[in-house]
């Protein structure tokens, strides 16, 4: 009988090709209505931190340095009220195999589909965590496929997920490219399917608990350099994954003063599924159009429910303008003699406002940085904004409009993060998640997962919901 793979059908079969991908039984976590038990998931499926210490430092991964940046610290207290400037550290995540944090969720994830007997694993990102895999999959014997979103209509690509094409190419990995689109999540789930390999999906247990190591660390590093926690860790938030494993990891470690902010990349006015958008942003990861929506609901990921939940752990989300990034990118690079990608340079530009704010002796640590190179490198990407009719210009970057210009602050005092208000988000969150369930009630177990999930109280939640179900009924 030949197997009907027609874009309908495949969606249909959706839940029963993940299952049988990833290994895990998500049901065996679920309740009524809209909670799901994910310290359970979490424990049931996951491995524990000594474990994936262990995996990681057979595999060229974890243990990386912090490095304090004295010239850009230095620079914000040259802009900042006086008595404030807090010391700003980076982890220095390029130093992993493949170069950056991503290393962490790909070492777990494929030490774990070969431990259950998968002979490849595919991946379906156009970011640094196509190259993980393909590197750790390179080390463990498995093979590879990754697939990749990765131009318009006219076949033109984004110069970054280029760069990250001939990363994993390199590594041994097959890599299949598309144009933006439904198409994507069509391909992985029939390849998956045709091929047998293991889903190894950037929000499953494996790869959350796999940055856990790297909270952990920060906390330990800290304490031994400094005598303290660090006052803030600031997370680049994309899908999500980067900031709750930093977050449990410090939670672990005890490190439970230490406040959490969010940044991403402001793309606002910019469709993630637009052909004609799609090359009109300067950044692929990292950035608004997947940080708000996988806050807002994490559970629209590659598996029935994600491990990754931001907004159960953060403190405080911000945002920064993609000019201001590139400009820190050369700070770095021409103050500190560190040239490293747009990613964990999105965090650091966040981090050079946040320190304005705080006393000299307290600290803000960035947890990331990540190779560069070719593609990922500020000349490519500047050259392919003007090559797609964006602006390039010094001025004040908060009246940068995205996709239309991209402004570098004439002054470091320019550079400025705007708040994203956390109860919208909040509220967001809890009617996503009454929606996509379509339920009429929430019982209490709900209201107390909701509570946590989005850090909130549950009477905040009660309001909410009430609110919500009222006008559904009407």
């Amino acid at each position: 009988m030949i197997k009907d793979n027609s874009y309908q059908a495949v969606m249909n079969r959706k839940n029963e090709i993940m299952k049988n991908a990833i290994g895990i039984d998500y049901s065996l976590f679920e309740n009524d209505g809209v909670s799901f038990e994910y310290e359970k998931m979490m424990r049931e499926t996951g491995y524990s931190l000594d474990e994936i210490e262990k995996i990681q430092s057979n595999f060229a991964v974890g243990n990386t340095p912090i490095i304090e940046l004295k010239n850009i610290t230095a620079l914000a207290r040259k802009v900042a009220p006086k008595g404030k400037g807090a010391r700003i550290f980076i982890k220095d995540e390029a130093a992993n195999a493949s170069g950056s944090f991503k290393a962490r969720r790909a070492a777990t994830a494929v030490y774990h589909a070969k431990k259950m007997g998968y002979k490849g694993v595919i991946a379906a990102t156009s970011g640094n965590y196509g190259a993980a895999v393909a590197s750790q999959a390179a080390m463990q014997g498995l093979k590879c496929i990754i697939v990749q979103e990765c131009y318009d209509s006219r076949g033109i690509g984004q110069p970054e997920i280029i760069e990250k094409a001939r990363k994993c190419e390199a590594y041994g990995a097959e890599v299949v490219q598309l144009t933006v689109g439904p198409e994507l999540f069509y391909t992985f789930l029939l390849m998956l399917e045709e091929t047998g390999y293991f889903n190894a999906s950037l929000y499953s247990p494996f790869g959350i608990a796999g940055v856990e190591t790297l909270g952990y660390e920060i906390a330990m590093q800290c304490r031994e350099r400094l005598g303290k926690d660090p006052d803030i860790v600031v997370c680049t938030n994309a899908g999500g994954g980067n900031l709750t494993g930093t977050a449990r990891g410090l939670i672990k470690a005890g490190a439970s003063d230490t406040k959490i902010v969010s940044a991403s990349v402001n793309l606002k006015g910019l469709h993630m599924a637009s052909d004609n958008h799609f090359n009109k942003k300067s950044f692929t990861t990292g950035h608004t159009g997947f940080g708000i929506p996988f806050t807002t609901w994490p559970d629209r990921s590659d598996v029935p429910r994600s491990a990754a939940r931001p907004l159960r752990y953060m403190d405080r989300y911000v945002t920064v303008n993609q000019g201001e990034v590139f400009y820190m990118t050369e700070l770095l690079a021409q103050l500190e003699g560190l040239e490293r990608g747009p990613a964990g340079n999105t965090s650091l530009t966040a981090a050079f406002s946040l320190a304005q704010e705080l006393d000299e002796d307290q600290v803000v640590l960035v947890q990331e940085t990540e190779y560069t190179g070719a593609g990922k490198h500020i000349n490519p990407q500047l050259t392919f904004a003007r090559e797609n009719g964006v602006e390039i210009k010094f001025g004040n970057p908060q009246d940068e409009i995205c996709g239309v210009n991209l402004i570098l602050p004439s002054h470091p005092n320019l550079m400025k993060i705007n708040d994203i208000n956390m109860e919208k988000i909040r509220k967001s969150y809890i009617k996503n998640a009454i929606e996509n369930n379509n339920i009429s009630s929430l019982s209490e177990k709900d209201i107390k997962f909701l509570a946590k999930d989005a850090k909130c109280s549950e009477e905040f939640v009660k309001n909410i919901a009430e609110e919500i179900l009222s006008i559904k009924s009407c």
